[in-house]
């Protein structure tokens, strides 16, 4: 992965932490973005922990670059902003990993469990986060880099998605959310394909992520995926000869990571569910 140029959105912690670090291990050069700049505003935060100068001082022992930028993916302009800063200094994007999702943030609110319920009873705030923000910055960002990637004929934009798109899981809106994402990419490859630019939605399992391990009880982690995992998966995805013919797909990580005989930082291999 040396010489290769990553964005990597929502990075400050869980999923979006864990594929920086897998890419930046295999050398690349990763930019990330976040709103949480420090620990102290990490505190403030919902999830608790989780800010770029944790995943800076992570990082800083590892073969590739990091470079942070703090951004707020509900402001489209900050968002072109990175992009612009990206190209800027590079002059190129290789690889784009649509992950910032605040949809997370608050399943509870005022001793209410709002995330199991009806539409009808859902909280508008959340259709904001997870369509206002989450789907349109992903578009957003795939707007920004795309031109790049069809001038140099090379590119792959991911969108992390979500077996919601599916079936139902949890409430209409996530569903509608990762059901845009998975379109999105269908449509986008669609478009991107003459181009010899790729576009795939990839599913992860259950994934340790910091809010997962704060309620470990309640989960079977026996076939859970380590945050890094899906990076070392995109970084197959990358190196895959025929990526142009996984171009619009939706791809479970599990499944790539067989098909590329890749094993978790852990040395399991998580099975596709």
């Amino acid at each position: 992965m040396r010489d290769v140029v990553v964005l990597v959105t929502g990075a400050s912690r869980g999923i979006g932490r864990g594929i920086a670090l897998a890419l930046l291990e295999q050398g690349a050069t990763v930019h990330v973005t976040a709103r949480t700049r420090t620990d102290a505003q990490a505190s403030a935060h919902p999830q608790l922990v989780g800010s770029l100068d944790a995943l800076e001082a992570e990082a800083a022992e590892l073969s590739g670059e990091l470079i942070a930028h703090v951004c707020d993916h509900g402001d489209d302009g900050q968002t072109e902003g990175v992009v612009r800063d990206i190209l800027a200094r590079h002059g190129r994007i290789d690889i784009l990993v649509n992950n910032a999702w605040p949809g997370y943030e608050r399943m509870e609110e005022a001793g209410d469990f709002t995330w199991v319920k009806p539409f009808w009873e859902q909280p508008m705030w959340r259709w904001d986060a997870m369509i206002g923000t989450a789907l349109r910055g992903a578009f957003v960002a795939s707007r920004a880099v795309a031109g790049a990637m069809v001038a140099r004929r090379a590119g792959l934009i991911v969108n992390i998605s979500y077996w919601a798109a599916q079936r139902h899981d949890g409430n209409a809106i996530y569903g509608i959310a990762k059901a845009g994402a998975d379109k999105m990419v269908f449509d986008f490859a669609h478009e991107l394909r003459p181009h010899g630019v790729a576009a795939v939605a990839l599913y992860p399992g259950l994934v340790r992520t910091e809010a997962v391990m704060r309620s470990a009880q309640f989960f079977d982690l026996s076939n859970s995926e380590s945050p890094q995992f899906i990076g070392l998966v995109i970084a197959g995805l990358w190196r895959d000869q025929r990526l142009m013919e996984k171009s619009g797909s939706v791809q479970v990580a599990a499944a790539l990571a067989l098909e590329y005989d890749i094993a978790d930082i852990d040395g399991k291999r998580p099975i596709p569910v």
